[in-house]
């Protein structure tokens, strides 16, 4: 068979990435070979794969996720194109995995239809090669100024002819409102692919929505296909650091005797937070989102994530005062830890003619390191060890590269060859490889070596901690939630047999 079926959504963060993961693995069980699709996605949260030709190229870090929940590896098909913001004007623009242009809203329109037919031929090909695709929709297919050339929604669904459900957030309130107004701003066409609702993160008594789901099925003449409770475990792998709130995670009750708390700087372009949520599985860690310079203060452990923008988020960091509560955390002789663009703006000096073309600028002088930016961009995985044999596995996206100051400064980390990485000076630490810390060995190593550089005597790591069964176990929450609050029959007919017939127009 040659099934789909796409998840759009009434909002962005509206649950479309977790209930596409949460179907992928319902179906997986069931012995379904399935694959998920996001034509088109927008978000500096991103994952390395190796491209047919041998190279490393990007994809959203959600579609790994889902390929994962699927019990494959990603594959750069599963998000032909991927949009990484670097103002709140231009995008990098990441095709099949690799950057080909820097656009602007007004230029876009121009790359449109390219993207388009990379994006259509690229579900024609996995449609090819699986029994059932599922496509995760972006932002709203509402958003009626954009559906001219739209391709990742509507635009998709009729070229594919995809059934489509709507999911919408209850948390937020207005569900309702928001499902009705999502069909009625559509024209018939694409009514016509709409087969019904998915309300997700509702609280309470399922019997309270009763007359509300009826109602809007005799408005709309559509079924609700279920209602997910709200799920505090599900917050790994977010598509986007806005999903997170202050405190990532459950926090579990500390394996010692001492808290170890973690304040991540949310930078305005912030890339791959996802690299510190290893960090927040670990008992008795607590990790949080900050941009209050008092909140770096009482840390201990300060971490300056990636950024899309390394020059742009430094002159942020100094414009907040957050620059002086950084270095005044380092000066009090507690650990730093900078990854990919922090670990960037730990150097003395930054010349950067390609992201920011503002050539050379003072760095944070935390680093004997300066720091050089080259139109090609670094994408690869990336494997090694640290403190000696730990095995550490990882992967790099980024501009910049290292010149040191320091002929005798430290690695953190060595690669296969045996060549340094990164940089260990004094309490300051600094890498360029994302995804560290799901390296479990290393992760306890270094937060242990963060707590005896904070004073925290008190601090045990868990030995039999695990990151990657915290992900496998957050993918069967999902699958199971799928299976016990919606109508997997009915769904199952839709993917079969595509949209029904006889839906009405609003």
């Amino acid at each position: 068979m040659s099934g789909g079926l796409l998840v759009a959504g009434t909002t962005s963060d509206a649950g479309k990435s977790v209930l596409t993961a949460g179907i992928c693995r319902w179906l997986h069980r069931q012995g379904v070979k399935v694959a998920p699709f996001k034509a088109q996605n927008m978000s500096n949260n991103s994952a390395v794969v190796i491209g047919p030709d041998g190279r490393g190229g990007e994809l959203g870090r959600a579609q790994a996720m889902q390929a994962a929940a699927c019990g494959i590896a990603p594959d750069l098909r599963f998000n032909p194109v991927l949009l990484k913001p670097g103002s709140d004007l231009s995008s990098q623009v990441v095709l099949l995995g690799e950057a080909v242009d820097t656009i602007t809203a007004g230029s876009f329109r121009s790359l449109r239809p390219r993207l388009a037919q990379t994006a259509y031929a690229a579900l024609a090909e996995l449609r090819q090669a699986y029994d059932v695709v599922v496509c995760e929709g972006a932002g709203s297919p509402a958003e009626i100024n954009l559906r001219d050339g739209d391709y990742v929604n509507m635009g998709l669904a009729r070229q594919a002819r995809l059934p489509t459900i709507v999911v919408g957030d209850i948390d937020r309130g207005g569900v309702f409102a928001a499902m009705f107004g999502t069909l009625a701003l559509l024209d018939p066409a694409d009514q016509a692919l709409i087969a019904g609702f998915v309300v997700n993160k509702f609280r309470g008594d399922r019997g309270l929505l009763a007359p509300g789901l009826e109602m809007l099925r005799q408005l709309t003449g559509r079924p609700t296909y279920g209602v997910l409770p709200w799920a505090l475990d599900l917050w790994l792998d977010a598509e986007d650091s806005l999903a997170y709130g202050r405190v990532l995670g459950r926090p579990a009750a500390p394996h010692g005797t001492e808290w170890l708390d973690v304040a991540v700087v949310r930078l305005p372009r912030i890339s791959n937070a996802t690299d510190v949520e290893a960090l927040a599985t670990e008992p008795g860690v607590r990790v949080r989102l900050t941009v209050e310079p008092a909140e770096l203060a009482a840390a201990d452990l300060v971490v300056l994530p990636g950024s899309k923008s390394t020059v742009a988020d430094l002159a942020w960091l100094r414009e907040t005062g957050l620059a002086d509560a950084v270095t005044a955390h380092v000066a009090a002789g507690r650990p730093l830890l900078g990854i990919c663009g922090g670990y960037q703006m730990l150097a003395r000096a930054i010349h950067d003619p390609v992201e920011s073309r503002r050539g050379s600028v003072p760095g944070l002088g935390l680093l004997p390191i300066e720091i050089t930016f080259d139109p090609h961009k670094t994408v690869r995985p990336a494997e090694g060890s640290a403190a000696g044999d730990l095995p550490v596995r990882g992967y790099e996206i980024h501009h910049g590269y290292v010149s040191t100051t320091d002929p005798e400064l430290t690695p953190l980390l060595h690669d296969l060859s045996g060549a340094g990485e990164g940089a260990l000076h004094g309490v300051v630490h600094g890498t360029h490889w994302h995804g560290t810390f799901e390296s479990d060995e290393f992760r306890r190593w270094f937060l242990t070596r963060v707590a005896r550089l904070a004073g925290r005597t008190g601090f045990r790591v868990a030995p039999g901690n695990s990151f990657a069964a915290a992900r496998e176990r957050t993918l069967d929450l999902l699958g199971d939630l799928v299976e016990e609050h919606l109508d997997t029959a009915a769904l199952w007919r839709l993917i079969e047999s595509g949209p029904p017939a006889d839906l009405p127009f609003v």
